[in-house]
This record gives C-alpha cells, structure tokens and sequence, in this order.
C-alpha cells in the first residue's frame, strides 16, 4: 500500500537513545479499509479508494452509504485515493492500519492549513510596511504601491495583497517517522504537520 489516512492529534517531544529531544507531531492513523479498487480495464488507471473513521448511519449520505455496502463496509466519514503498485494485490473490506510503515522511514504528510481569516499584506506576505516617519501616521502596515500611473491603468493578476490566507492545502514531502505505536495506531513524526488538532491528514510513502 502507498498511503493511509489518519488525525492530527497535537504535539509533543520523544526522547531518543543519546537524550536528545525530538519534536514530534503524533498522528492516529487508521483504521482504514479498502472501499473499492481501479483499475485499468474498467478505470482507466490503477488505483485503490480506502475509507477512514466510522460514522452512524444517519450521519452519512445515502450515496456513500450505498457505495460502501457494495464493499460490505460501515459508513465512513473520508474516502481517498492513493496509488496502488502493480506488483500489490490487495482485497475490497481489507483492514490497513500503521504496521504498513517503518520506523524511520520518510513518508509525505499533506493536510488543510489552518484557516486564518482575513488578513493584511505584512502577515499574510511577510511585508515590512511603510516607514514611520516623514509625516506618515496612517501607512505604517500598508502594502504601499501596487500599480502604475497611465499605463498599463491597472492592477496586474496575481499582485500580493490582503486577503483571506491558510484554510489551503499543504504538502510536506520527507517527514521521518520516529516512533509507532501499533496497539493505539498513533504515528510519531518528526515535527509539525499541517492543520489544526483533529484534522485530517495524508500520510504516503515516497
């Protein structure tokens, strides 16, 4: 398998064989179940969908509800996609917990970045605001210039300005795991992953 779903839990520090501290996000991670597999022939690609965290019946929609008791499975609240090697065989309602990684090996953890709101040019781009100065009282975390004068009389895409910032998705490629706990399903990587505590996070291997 290539991947497995799992829930930020917070953070906190493991101690290893020397004493050094090591920050550590930790990471509940499954159960996950297979919910359906593509394949070439039929999908056009290969690829298998897991599900992860159980929900009551009357919380999930009626179409994921149908699409999984096709696979003889309970609702669950995520469904995802991860790549499936072609040399794997694996089998719809098949259980996938953390025993699938490695201690110290790398893996990618992707997940939603906290939402932040609406947000000024200095926090949300790192500006460093006007001087404070020279009869200037009211500019002072302002974005200063952002276009030009006749031509071209307009403000070009893409310019950094204030808005709503985080809330998006971010991927951060070679986290090492340092510790796994196979009895309570709990990763420990090595420091922080994207999101807020309960989220959902991605977890593949390189």
């Amino acid at each position: 398998m290539s991947g497995l779903l799992g829930k930020k839990i917070r953070m906190t520090q493991v101690f290893d064989d020397t004493g050094r501290s090591i920050p550590v996000t930790v990471i509940n991670a499954g159960p996950c179940y297979v919910s359906q597999i593509k394949t070439a022939d039929k999908d056009g690609y290969h690829a298998i969908q897991i599900g992860y965290m159980e929900l009551k019946e009357k919380h999930a929609k009626k179409p994921v509800v149908g699409h999984l008791k096709k696979a003889d499975l309970k609702p669950l609240k995520y469904l995802r996609e991860f790549d499936l090697p072609l040399n794997e065989e694996v089998q719809i309602g098949d259980e996938l917990k953390v025993d699938m990684f490695k201690e110290g090996e790398e893996v990618v953890v992707s997940g939603y970045a906290k939402g932040r709101g609406f947000q000024g040019v200095m926090k949300r781009h790192g500006f460093h605001g006007g001087q404070k100065t020279h009869g200037q009282s009211d500019r002072a975390r302002a974005p200063g210039s952002i276009g030009q004068s006749s031509d071209p009389s307009r403000v070009y895409k893409n310019m950094k300005m204030a808005g709503r910032m985080g809330n998006n998705r971010v991927t951060i490629p070679l986290v090492e795991i340092v510790k796994i706990d196979t009895e309570r399903n709990l990763i420990f990587v090595k420091g922080p992953v994207p999101g807020a505590p309960n989220s959902l996070v991605e977890i593949k291997k390189v």
